[in-house]
């Protein structure tokens, strides 16, 4: 596969940061592929967008560009000029006008599901049991602990705005839906990539793909690679 002229742009959803991508990035890098992870301050989605569109100016060539739950609302507002593709990794997609939240919250949750409460800034962190319970219920115990040490929270600002129009209506999308998932339900998921008709690629992995089954990820970020490159 030819990758040296394909940049892949990966970015990190709420209660996380770019290690959540650590095991994607190595087999990526492994394979000569230019790879970057998009840090987020998840202060507001304005604020969000702005950050990933400085790291796509980082880059060269056409992008690939993935985003993890949260962020699958911020890939779809980015400079589109060179985006060539997009990959929805257990994401959020809201449709012009709807908000974060409005799609989050789109079926019952699972009974596993953190209870998700703002503190007295105005932002949400994940409850420490819900790494075990929901976020990454699949992940080692060691990988649990990182995850739950580094967790940023996530201002209301960022999911209750309506979005602009998506890029997915533009650019070719893949999606992978996790049937494990416990913290946006399977059934919203298969919703959002309906609509949007991205390829989608159903497994049975948790919300947190990227650390417990990389290799699942890495295999949907080469397809829509070769979508760009032609092979």
């Amino acid at each position: 596969m030819v990758t040296k002229d394909v940049s892949v742009v990966l970015t990190h959803g709420a209660w996380a940061d770019g290690s959540s991508w650590a095991r994607v990035i190595a087999t990526l890098k492994a394979e000569t592929v230019k790879v970057f992870a998009a840090p987020l301050p998840l202060t507001s989605l304005a604020a969000d967008v702005a950050a990933l569109n400085r790291s796509l100016d980082r880059t060269e060539g056409p992008i690939v560009l993935a985003g993890h739950a949260y962020a699958g609302a911020v890939i779809a507002l980015a400079r589109p000029e060179r985006v060539k593709a997009l990959v929805y990794v257990t994401a959020l997609a809201p449709d012009e006008g709807e908000k974060v939240a409005d799609v989050f919250y789109h079926s019952e949750p699972h009974p596993q599901a953190p209870k998700l409460a703002p503190d007295s800034d105005g932002l949400i962190w994940l409850p420490e049991g819900a790494f075990a319970t929901a976020f990454a219920q699949h992940a080692a115990a060691e990988d649990r602990a990182v995850l739950s040490a580094v967790q940023r929270p996530i201002s209301l600002n960022c999911i209750s705005v309506p979005v602009g129009r998506p890029l997915w209506k533009d650019v070719p999308s893949w999606f992978l839906l996790a049937e494990d998932d416990r913290m946006i339900a399977p059934e919203t998921q298969r919703y959002m990539a309906e609509r949007m008709q991205a390829k989608i690629k159903v497994h049975a992995v948790d919300h947190t793909p990227s650390v417990t089954a990389p290799a699942t990820v890495v295999n949907i970020i080469r397809d829509a690679m070769r979508s760009v490159t032609g092979n």
